[in-house]
């Protein structure tokens, strides 16, 4: 997933599945195996191997199935692995939004469901996680001038419905850290800003969600950048990986350095505030838009 841009693919992978081709690259170089011997067994070119083992393919049942025989597997390790690829190889929730958002956007929904830990650094706008339907809705109107209200209704509902992840059970950490100029930045007008100021205040107070405000008191920081994203998986199989978004594309970074300057970033600009400073900023700027 290094460095994939805009049009390196046309449907995002699930997180299952990118856990699943990374464990038949592990049992691949546990036997031995190279991926001339895959692709010899399969009948195949090696590019395949590879796609599948990046999960950029969809893991046909009879190719796993053969593979594993080819790398040992057990039987019902077999058919425990070609129950999990069939079950991976459904289209997530988003698949039916794929009309509202550019395709490598649906990559980040797809981590997004999956993650266990989110980091956010956003210098423009509040995090799409946290927004309210109406700053949502000017948020969107304001980047698609020409899209259609029909356009605009379907982005606004796929925001909505990824904020649900919040509320699960097992729902990840969020980890949000802000410029001041968001809340400055008047978005829908005053109301709208008071409300979306409220629905921050709000999302603070949970306990797996953190929000933190860099006033501009801080002066220039390592994080004053592009907005990123950073995840992190509960599965040991699937590597931590940053999403940063720029114009029109986007880039997702998993080689170690990548994301570790992208991780201390994060926490260096964490520092440049606290949670308590943070909630003032935040109901100081709700009275400003009384």
């Amino acid at each position: 997933m290094s460095d994939a841009r805009s049009g390196t693919s046309t449907s995002a992978p699930t997180v299952l599945r990118m856990i699943l081709g990374r464990r038949l690259q592990d049992m691949r170089l546990t036997a031995g195996a190279s991926l001339e011997d895959a692709a010899k067994a399969l009948r195949v070119k090696t590019l395949t191997i590879r796609r599948l083992e990046k999960a950029e393919v969809a893991l046909k049942p009879l190719y796993v199935e053969k593979l594993l025989e080819t790398y040992g597997a057990q039987r019902r390790e077999i058919e425990e692995f070609v129950d999990l690829a069939e079950q991976a190889n459904k289209p997530g929730w988003w698949h039916s939004y794929r009309d509202a958002v550019p395709s490598w956007f649906t990559a980040y929904v797809s981590l997004e469901t999956g993650a266990k830990t989110l980091r956010t650094y956003e210098p423009q706008y509040v995090s799409g996680l946290l927004q309210t339907p109406a700053y949502a809705r000017a948020v969107l109107r304001g980047g698609l001038p020409n899209g259609s209200d029909e356009e605009i209704t379907r982005r606004v509902e796929l925001r909505l419905r990824r904020q649900s992840l919040l509320e699960r059970e097992d729902a990840p950490t969020l980890w949000v850290v802000m410029e001041e100029a968001v809340l400055h930045r008047e978005v829908g007008g005053p109301e709208v800003m008071r409300e979306q100021i409220d629905r921050l205040l709000d999302a603070s107070e949970l306990p797996h969600v953190s929000v933190d405000i860099v006033p501009f008191t801080a002066g220039a920081h390592v994080g004053a950048c592009a907005p990123f994203t950073y995840f992190r998986f509960e599965e040991p199989e699937l590597p931590d990986i940053v999403y940063s978004e720029l114009l029109s594309a986007a880039v997702y970074l998993d080689q170690r350095p990548d994301v570790v300057a992208h991780l201390e970033a994060h926490s260096r600009m964490a520092l440049l505030t606290s949670s308590r400073d943070s909630r003032k900023l935040l109901e100081r700027m709700r009275k400003e838009y009384a």
